[in-house]
């Protein structure tokens, strides 16, 4: 079977993985950090906000199933992404809005999507960044709606597209 990876971070990592893990074609999930500086970061460091990293989700995904346009739209409405290093009631860099990208192709998609969103009066703030390394979240934090029984707070869907 054919993977791809795609890496988002919207605010916590807890909600932004509920919405993607349902989609059409997603294989797996992993909520973790990146985009930081420091190797391996713990939970208690990365909330710190002195890491640099986000909480991000890392989405593997069957091409012939789903694309990165389709999983990028989601991403975007699930979140707001005009709010600059926070998430509703979630304060921090950690909880940026920002697609690590891992290829050009994936740019130029979230680039599209992003002026898409610009031309229709929406002030993004989501940042592109090149994939570095992800480090996996503690084992607490994975699936963790999914083990709760209960829906994300911070997160909705809200039709942009």
């Amino acid at each position: 079977m054919k993977q791809e990876t795609a890496i988002f971070a919207a605010g916590c990592f807890w909600g932004v993985e509920y919405y993607l893990q349902k989609a059409d074609g997603v294989i797996a999930t992993t909520v973790g950090y990146t985009g930081g500086h420091v190797e391996n970061p713990t939970y208690k460091q990365v909330c710190t906000g002195n890491t640099g990293h986000a909480e991000a989700v890392k989405v593997l995904f069957d091409p012939e199933k789903t694309n990165f346009e389709t999983l990028c739209r989601l991403f975007f409405e699930t979140h707001d992404p005009t709010q600059v290093n926070r998430q509703g009631p979630d304060i921090g860099i950690q909880y940026r809005s920002e697609i690590f990208y891992t290829n050009e192709t994936q740019k130029e998609v979230a680039e599209k999507l992003i002026k898409m969103l610009k031309d229709k009066g929406h002030n993004v703030a989501t940042e592109l960044t090149p994939a570095s390394t992800f480090w996996e979240a503690e084992g607490y934090h994975q699936d963790y709606y999914e083990h709760k029984g209960t829906l994300p707070y911070c997160h909705g869907y809200h039709k942009m597209f």
